[in-house]
């Protein structure tokens, strides 16, 4: 829907439902420098590119208060032309699941907010406001037809610049304006031919304030917005686009640092994923789900060599040992970097983008179940599993490796199932209940992780060569086994008896 704000008839508002913010229309990539230059050397876009330089500059408080509220405002000069661009992101700022923008033509480099929304909008932060970070970018412009379908296909190359740094922007963004967004996925798979291209997770704007900010390392989950009267298959798809983004940053991060902490946010953003598909599994009815899991299953395994070292650098007692696990590491490290970079990879990233996005599944199953209500369907799943996992650790101290390892699994489901649907849960009571369900969560979970490291710490070694080395009889000897598994029966019990959250 798109009106003009009543005293300024030149702002205009863009208000998108959540419906349409879900309907992918627009794909980002970052490529390389040398990668852009093939890309344009190349040419598949079937005609010449309009260019044009251009630069942005971003407003904000110096505490970041519009950021901190999903706001972003910009000034970008185009040729002659100035426009000032004021976003609300996700809802956070607005208060519910639309997205609003508005733009207006301005003369110079200074703010304009004699609207009365966007000077409600803004409150108190409007008179605060200083240009905290510049974009700079020349873009090479296409339109391109596919059918019934037309492309807009923006490359921009360029800096963003921010308290005298800078850093390299180097991104692809096609955006669909008429016909099917199949045909939108089609072009990314063609540009990937072409030059590497991966999927882009930050605006920006998200880029000039990492630029202010301390070097970004790992990124952790965090909640994602929710209502209880949105539908399960709407929650499925913001909650799935939430993970691809954990994992791109983290994978991001790995790019310029072998660090353990990003490596292991990349694997749990994926294993979030995994369980979000297995926890939904019912709204799913076409071929490419399995497909999908598959896929996601094997980029985690490709991961797993490199954390495994990394818990066993952290417990080796022997100077050898940890010697010779950092020598593995190094190779185990360019595995994952040779994996994140294979056409398998970022074919995933585009496929799983493509199926979250367009939903051809929701169309195809019980469409009473993909538009239940969201809160409705957790509950459910939570019943479910919590009933698994107060089965399954019945007799965790006689059970077998294998019998712990399948209720930490299920654990594991159970407690990123709380935490997807967390914001469900935002009353008073439900909120405090859900922090001590979480805890009782995490004691069990840790118990059963460091029960897990000992089962399989001898076959990690084996699979590594490094069985016969000095201090590998005593990796994880700190651990007491039979404390652990004592530790490990407490903790279910408390677990069962923490009153449930969405009762």
């Amino acid at each position: 829907m798109t009106h003009h704000a009543r005293r300024v008839p030149s702002i205009v508002v863009k208000l998108r439902g959540a419906e349409d913010i879900m309907q992918e229309t627009e794909l980002k990539f970052e490529l390389s420098r040398s990668g852009a230059g093939s890309l344009l050397k190349k040419n598949p876009f079937g005609s010449s590119p309009t260019i044009l330089q251009q630069k942005s500059i971003y407003f904000d408080t110096l505490g970041w208060d519009l950021s901190k509220r999903g706001l972003s405002l910009r000034i970008r000069q185009s040729g002659d032309e100035r426009i000032q661009t004021l976003k609300a992101g996700d809802g956070t700022a607005a208060g519910s699941f639309t997205r609003e923008e508005w733009e207006r033509p301005v003369d110079g480099d200074t703010p304009i907010l004699d609207d009365p929304q966007i000077r409600d909008l803004l409150a108190e932060d409007g008179a605060k406001l200083a240009p905290l970070f510049e974009v700079h970018v020349k873009r090479h412009s296409w339109n391109v037809s596919d059918g019934d379908a037309t492309i807009e296909v923006a490359l921009d190359l360029g800096k963003v610049v921010a308290a005298g740094r800078e850093a390299p922007l180097c991104e692809i963004e096609l955006e669909k304006k008429a016909g099917s967004p199949a045909a939108l996925f089609a072009l990314a798979r063609k540009i990937d031919l072409v030059t590497p291209a991966h999927l882009g997770v930050l605006s920006k704007a998200e880029r000039g304030y990492r630029l202010l900010g301390p070097a970004p390392g790992a990124v952790k989950s965090v909640a994602t917005p929710l209502t209880s009267e949105m539908s399960v298959a709407m929650a499925f798809a913001r909650i799935a686009a939430a993970c691809l983004k954990q994992f791109r940053l983290n994978e991001m991060a790995l790019g310029w640092s072998r660090d353990a902490d990003s490596l292991h946010q990349a694997r749990v953003s994926l294993r979030r994923l995994r369980s979000l598909c297995s926890i939904c599994k019912s709204l799913f009815d076409d071929s490419r789900f399995d497909y999908m899991r598959g896929e996601l299953k094997w980029l985690a395994a490709e991961l797993g060599d490199a954390r495994n070292i990394d818990v066993m650098i952290d417990h080796a007692s022997s100077r050898i040992l940890a010697s010779r696990l950092q020598e593995v590491r190094d190779d185990a490290y360019a595995a994952v970097a040779a994996s994140f970079s294979s056409i398998r990879a970022r074919s995933l990233m585009i496929d799983v983008t493509e199926w979250i996005s367009i939903k051809d599944w929701r169309t195809q199953s019980d469409e009473m179940l993909s538009e239940q209500s969201s809160k409705d369907f957790a509950s459910d799943v939570f019943d479910k599993l919590w009933k698994k996992v107060a089965k399954g650790g019945n007799n965790l101290i006689d059970a077998d490796d294998e019998t712990r390892h399948k209720v930490r699994i299920a654990a594991k489901k159970l407690r990123y199932a709380a935490e997807f649907f967390e914001p469900l849960y935002n009353g008073k009571a439900e909120a405090k209940r859900h922090r001590r369900f979480i805890e009782a969560m995490k004691g069990l979970q840790d118990d059963l992780g460091s029960l897990n490291d000992i089962a399989t710490a001898p076959d990690m070694l084996a699979a590594l060569e490094l069985s016969d080395v000095t201090g590998a009889d005593d990796l994880f000897s700190g651990e007491d086994k039979s404390k652990l598994l004592k530790d490990a029966a407490e903790a279910h019990d408390t677990f069962v008896k923490t009153r449930r959250f969405w009762r």
